[in-house]
């Protein structure tokens, strides 16, 4: 099967080969990566690459069923409606919602550009509309990091307020989410769900930590593992990995390495953190996902993300960088950083350093660049978060 890029990055662009590897003959879409071959898979409808936080680069292979097992999964799960485009269209976030809106036959709205609060409100605004005298729900997919600066807008905004409470559903998911930010989206009556997924699951395919319909989920060796229809191929031209990374079990089935801690509780699954983002400080692993969501339970520090750090006296140790910060109060705030992570961590566990930052890196996906801050901090090897 034939493999080209969309006419360019543009939504629509993207938009219009979807519909034609989706719901037509193809090709197959390529979205990201250089160097990829002319050919691929029979059934492939995207081929997604991105280094994600790590820098380490990857091309998943998803097939045009399990894009559509993952849309009408997630329309089980949450209802029918009209979908905005707020993420970029060329991850696999903005795949979905492109799908989403193509299997509902509905053109979906598109917020171009830079991501600010009032054009999001626009179009969000203007996707009003009815069938058969019924208004016609509204669904979105953002990052944690979108939703807490429309969350910031709306505090001053009505329009950003009553936009973001127009959804009958705003799907999070790319990183944790931070608990503060859920509860001030509860608070002003927006309804939020936590996704839980990456490009080979097809996004996210636990909802609020319950699987979606045809998903299945095990922790084996404490590792997050998922299963069905929405699996990706594997990786292009990666067989070895691919192997390893979907494993066939003592009966035939496929799962997904996550390569994430986590434990399933009365059937909700509860992601710990990356099982590689772990330092060892004074002969003491630390998980840096479990310092961070310390962190970030801390009124004001909802954004911050923590990175390894080299230490001269423990091996390793972490520093929280803080966007918006002013210099003059990093050490004030690493007093109260140190504190809350002791106590919910441990004391091994206690960050060395407070870094203020004007602006967090961002990735394209709109996560924070995990690896560029490593480098500028001397943190050494880039593992960490995809």
């Amino acid at each position: 099967m034939k493999l080209e890029p969309p006419a360019s990055g543009d939504p629509r662009d993207v938009l219009r080969a979807l519909r034609a590897a989706v719901l037509g003959a193809g090709p197959a879409v390529a979205l990201g990566g250089a160097g990829l071959p002319d050919d691929v898979p029979g059934g492939t409808a995207v081929v997604v690459t991105t280094s994600g936080s790590t820098g380490v680069p990857k091309s998943v292979v998803i097939s045009r069923n399990a894009l559509i097992a993952s849309a009408y999964a997630t329309a089980a799960r949450l209802g029918e409606g009209a979908w905005l485009l707020a993420v970029p269209a060329t991850y696999v976030a903005g795949v979905q919602v492109l799908v989403r809106a193509l299997l509902a036959d509905r053109e979906p709205a598109v917020v171009a550009g830079p991501f600010r609060p009032e054009p999001f409100a626009a179009a969000a605004l203007g996707m009003a509309s009815h069938d058969n005298g019924a208004r016609v729900p509204t669904y979105t997919s953002l990052v944690p990091a979108q939703l807490q600066r429309l969350l910031d807008a709306a505090d001053t905004d009505t329009a950003v307020a009553q936009a973001l409470r127009s959804f009958e559903a705003i799907l999070i998911g790319g990183q944790a989410l931070a608990p503060a930010v859920r509860e001030r989206a509860l608070v002003m009556g927006v309804r939020v769900v936590r996704t839980y997924g990456s490009s080979e699951t097809s996004g996210g395919c636990v909802y609020d930590g319950v699987p979606l319909d045809g998903v299945g989920m095990q922790v084996v060796d404490g590792e997050v593992r998922l299963s069905g229809p929405t699996l990706a191929e594997g990786y292009l031209g990666d067989p070895e990995r691919t192997a390893s990374v979907f494993p066939l079990d003592d009966d035939g089935r496929r799962w997904y390495r996550t390569g994430d801690g986590g434990e399933i509780v009365d059937g909700v699954l509860r992601v710990t953190g990356r099982l590689d983002n772990v330092i060892v400080s004074g002969g003491v692993n630390v998980s840096l996902d479990r310092v961070e969501a310390a962190v970030r339970g801390i009124p004001g520090l909802e954004g911050a993300v923590v990175v390894p750090i080299a230490d001269a006296v423990w091996g390793q140790g972490s520093a929280v960088v803080v966007p918006g910060l002013t210099a003059a109060r990093e050490a004030d705030i690493l007093a109260v950083v140190r504190r809350a992570v002791a106590e919910a961590v441990g004391a091994p566990a206690r960050p060395a350093r407070v870094v203020a930052i004007d602006e967090l890196p961002l990735l394209a996906s709109g996560k924070p660049d995990r690896a560029l801050l490593r480098r500028l901090l001397g943190g050494g090897d880039d593992r960490g978060r995809a």
